[in-house]
């Protein structure tokens, strides 16, 4: 799985200095003569935590004999499809829903347009399958 975003990376980038000023702040409080807190404070950061909302392309590895929709599945086992089969339409992948009105999610193999659905392209070993979140024309 790739996820090649800039606005993933810059997020990925920034996770280290967020972390550090949180300690460094956490070591300014307070004086040498105040008694030392029973329990410190928890920072939990979620780098993905603003991937979905940001999410315009996702890829994977095309696996022999198997369909883009069943490694879509395995890979983002929370992506949204309305359908089965040759029928499968994707609606949402790691959380970043396409809006029905102006935008789609699109499947390409090897950065060509695939020819038909998800559920019917059977994929092959070395073929990276990308969808990408596309406006409707």
């Amino acid at each position: 799985m790739t996820i090649t975003h800039p606005l993933h990376r810059r997020a990925l980038a920034s996770l280290p200095a967020a972390v550090l000023a949180v300690g460094l702040l956490a070591g300014c409080s307070g004086s040498d003569d105040a008694p030392a807190a029973s329990a410190s404070p928890t920072v939990s950061v979620d780098p993905s935590e603003h991937v979905a909302e940001n999410l315009s392309e996702f890829s994977y590895a095309g696996e022999d004999g198997r369909s883009a929709l069943e490694l879509l599945e395995e890979n983002d086992p929370q992506a949204q499809v309305q359908g089965k089969g040759e029928n499968a339409y994707v609606t949402a992948i790691r959380g970043r829903e396409a809006d029905p009105e102006t935008e789609f999610w699109a499947l390409y193999v090897d950065d060509e347009a695939a020819q038909v659905g998800a559920g019917s392209l059977k994929t092959k070993d070395g073929q990276t399958i990308t969808w990408k979140l596309e406006e409707i024309k």
